[in-house]
């Protein structure tokens, strides 16, 4: 009796192994003629400001120029752009530039993420972080009020990565300068996707 258990939950499996990637894999049908325009949203994120470190004798500053695509759901479909994250310590600024992996953006509020991709010369990052590591910085920039933003640091040499699309609560004040959130506007026709 048990042996004949086996056999038909094996039998069952194999069915809902064989059959769920075809299900999955059967094409969608194409619009119909005359039907709208795919619709995509766009985020853009743009700006430079000095942050209220907490150790006033350095200053650090974050500049943005991120962008995103999203269809259905809360993760973009494709990000793109930079950001710079620069450092003044003792007089001497250490800068490094990141390649956008994700802006996801809600309202007021907005994450990036990126992949180290340059740095100044004699910058700490060249010897203590893995190359390519990912950073992210995240960002609140009200309609009216004071904007913040928040950084990730990097993750320890052979360590992990951050995780794509993740960073820490918008803690710090922008002190001088400024961004600009554009979220999720809607785009239709040609011009949806950049």
């Amino acid at each position: 009796m048990l042996k004949q258990i086996l056999r038909a939950t094996a039998v069952v499996a194999l069915i809902a192994a064989v059959a769920t990637p075809v299900a999955v894999a059967a094409p969608s049908p194409e619009a119909a003629p005359g039907a709208p325009a795919a619709v995509a949203r766009t985020s853009v994120l743009k700006g430079q400001a000095r942050l209220g470190y907490p150790v006033a004798e350095e200053k650090v500053r974050v500049t943005v120029n991120a962008h995103s695509t999203f269809a259905e759901g809360s993760f973009p479909t494709r990000s793109w752009g930079t950001f710079r994250i620069s450092h003044v310590i003792d007089g001497r600024n250490y800068w490094g530039d990141f390649k956008v992996d994700c802006l996801t953006t809600g309202g007021p509020t907005a994450t990036v993420t990126g992949r180290l991709v340059r740095t100044s010369p004699g910058h700490p990052w060249r010897t203590q972080l893995d190359p390519h590591t990912r950073m992210g910085v995240s960002f609140y920039v009200p309609h009216h009020g004071k904007a913040r933003a928040g950084l990730s640091g990097a993750t320890a040499k052979r360590a992990p990565l951050l995780s794509k699309c993740m960073a820490p609560a918008a803690d710090m004040p922008v002190v001088e300068g400024g961004y600009t959130l554009r979220d999720r506007t809607t785009q239709s026709g040609p011009t949806a996707r950049p």
